[in-house]
């Protein structure tokens, strides 16, 4: 039983152990957030979207970098999407122009067809 009530405790410790090592998810979001500045945010969330497994380890390889200081300035949004395309991630967005007449918001498209 002693046995057992150890070996449980070992496990409980290497498993302490790893969690430690591995920087917190929110911990890593709140060290690109205090860098990020702009529409920074939406750019790096559109390219998780896009690209989830290169960016989960960009994130931390990035969170780290800030944290022992070789990146120490602030990163807006074309910054970052440069930093992207530089390593071969070609992060897409979503773009619509709408226009506002007589109170609706129509496309481009839309308003081209009524012509």
């Amino acid at each position: 039983m002693q046995k057992r009530l150890m070996a449980k405790k070992v496990e409980e410790e290497k498993k302490k152990k790893q969690e430690d090592k591995q920087p917190d998810k929110m911990q890593v979001r709140d060290v690109l957030k205090r860098i990020f500045v702009g529409r920074a945010m939406e750019v790096w969330d559109q390219a998780w979207k896009q690209y989830p497994e290169i960016m989960q380890q960009l994130e931390l390889n990035l969170a780290h970098l800030v944290m022992s200081g070789e990146i120490d300035g602030p990163i807006d949004e074309n910054q970052l999407l440069h930093i992207l395309r530089s390593i071969g991630l070609d992060v897409r967005f979503d773009l619509r122009i709408k226009i506002l007449r007589n109170g609706k918001l129509k496309t481009i498209s839309e308003k081209l067809k009524e012509k």
